[in-house]
């Protein structure tokens, strides 16, 4: 990894920029037939360590060409790209690809980051359009990011780019441009699911979403349109404000569903928010011994997915919990207790079934990148037989870990259980000016963990790049992402407090939508994974 240290080897300057085709396919890489050309070198490993990496061309608007060179250390070969210099440096390698047939192309490279730049990404030009970026996170386990762009006029030109102070560095290995279709694990049933659980309470008090152009619009109708295919709502059991209680999911259920959309109730279990550091039980049912307890957890969950049901919106996945990694229910559910989080756990899976036999039952845990914990919570449920379809993990980048940390856990998840799995929350944030007096969760320390800059672009990277994780978790067990609430915009009234209407929002700057209401780009991104 290039840190503050001078490069492995002396640098010599190569000035001069060389275009050349590719004439292979990348090694255990299925490129369709249409895609003439594909990338050349793509390991770097054909360069031998020399200056510049054979297929590729470096420039320099400052005449730094020498900033970007080939060294030992790659990430699956010998040799890997690095951008580095003693003093502040800008600095591109490139290659351009002719003979395309028009349609939507994928760039994608593993990439590592000391981060400090002034500018670091992948970029996507001269390919018909306005040029694409997908920013290059501050990371010191390899990564993949990748940038997407439909090409029109038959030629492309895939870059890596640095604007760098002094010292800084990125490592770049294993790089692809393939046809959309050439995207790992591709699948029409990959879930790009919204949580929308504050829409109607945001509608109901002035909230109003636009599109690009500014035109108003339906928020279910500008998801949709975006790409989204799944929805979740979150239930709880008697809320102070009467929202995302039984009657308001079955209202909002008749919307998602009619727009083709398919369902994911979340269920907490709860008057109010249920996470890691609060699991309260509903005030209805405090008095409960443990066996009323798991009987109401069972009729809870049978009553509000039979009245589903019986309107024709039929849930499609439930959850039973949410980011339940100390259990549910305190302290009767505690993970300290296991037989009784089992005991409970099974009656709501059970009351799942009851209502409908092929609806999947996921287990949802935060802290997507917790290995050790996620691998000794699943092998306490299901040593006690909890039955359960799909095992679900939030992941926010900034407080969950690195891209790396999320695969690693993702695969070993997926393949020591044999069950799919899904990122059920994620989210990033575009700017960290905020809309509201209520200060935001996502701040500039935040961004800084996170890697990703806070502006538009840098959040549709940022889910572009966890999209990426599921479509690799190996055997196809990668079933999709959820955005959370991707339209909890600044609306007075729709504050975080269902006991205090005057309560702010502190998450409006990681929406899907701006402070003029209009759909950011990240929206865009559910449609082109």
């Amino acid at each position: 990894m290039r840190g503050s240290s001078p490069p492995l080897r002396s640098i010599v300057a190569v000035t001069g920029a060389v275009v050349l085709l590719a004439a292979g396919l990348l090694a255990g890489t299925t490129v369709p037939a249409h895609a003439a050309a594909t990338i050349t070198n793509p390991g770097f490993e054909s360069s031998g360590g020399t200056q510049t990496p054979a297929g590729w061309s470096e420039s320099s608007s400052t005449g730094q060409q020498s900033a970007g060179f080939i060294e030992a250390g790659g990430r699956s070969g010998s040799y890997r790209l690095s951008h580095w210099a003693s003093s502040a440096y800008q600095v591109e390698t490139y290659q351009q690809l002719t003979g395309l047939a028009a349609g939507s192309y994928t760039l994608r490279a593993w990439v590592r980051s000391g981060g400090g730049q002034v500018a670091a990404y992948l970029a996507l030009r001269g390919c018909g359009g306005a040029e694409q970026r997908a920013s290059i996170p501050t990371t010191s386990t390899w990564t993949q990011v990748s940038v997407t762009t439909q090409v029109t006029a038959g030629v492309c030109t895939a870059g890596i780019v640095s604007n760098a102070q002094a010292g800084n560095w990125i490592n770049v290995d294993d790089v692809e441009f393939v046809s959309s279709g050439g995207n790992p694990n591709p699948s029409p049933n990959l879930i790009r699911g919204v949580d929308i659980s504050t829409l109607k309470k945001s509608e109901d008090r002035g909230g109003v979403y636009r599109d690009g152009a500014g035109n108003q619009r339906d928020a279910l109708q500008l998801l949709r349109s975006g790409g989204a295919n799944y929805a979740r709502l979150k239930v709880w059991v008697n809320p102070a404000d009467g929202y995302n209680n039984r009657a308001r999911v079955l209202q909002m259920a008749t919307r998602i569903k009619a727009q083709g959309m398919r369902l994911l109730v979340d269920f907490h279990y709860s008057d109010t928010w249920a996470d890691p550091g609060k699991q309260y039980k509903p005030a209805a049912w405090n008095s409960y011994s443990f066996s009323q307890l798991r009987d109401a957890v069972y009729n809870h969950t049978y009553d509000v997915l039979n009245a589903l049901k019986a309107q024709g919106t039929t849930a499609d996945m439930v959850q039973v919990g949410n980011e339940i990694n100390d259990g549910m229910l305190w302290p009767d559910g505690r993970s300290s207790n296991w037989a009784n989080l089992a005991a409970l756990l099974t009656a709501g899976s059970t009351a799942v079934k009851a209502v409908n036999s092929s609806t999947l039952v996921m287990l949802h845990l935060a802290e997507g990148g917790n290995n050790s914990q996620h691998r000794w919570w699943f092998d306490q449920a299901t040593s006690r037989g909890v039955p359960f379809d799909v095992i679900g993990v939030s992941h926010y980048l900034y407080w969950h870990g690195s891209l790396a940390s999320l695969q690693n856990n993702l695969n070993d998840l997926a393949s020591r259980y044999g069950r799919p799995v899904v990122v059920a929350e994620t989210a990033y944030g575009f700017t960290l000016n905020a809309d509201d007096a209520e200060p935001n969760i996502f701040n500039s320390s935040l961004q800084q963990a996170g890697g990703y800059p806070a502006t538009p672009q840098g959040q549709a990277d940022a889910l572009r790049a966890v999209f990426n994780v599921v479509r690799s978790v190996p055997n196809g067990r990668g079933l999709g992402v959820f955005y959370w609430e991707p339209t909890w915009t600044a609306v007075p009234g729709n504050g975080w407090d269902p006991d205090n209407p005057s309560s702010g929002n502190g998450w409006e700057n990681q929406a899907l939508f701006d402070y003029s209401d209009r759909a950011l780009p990240g929206l865009s991104v559910l449609g082109a994974v």
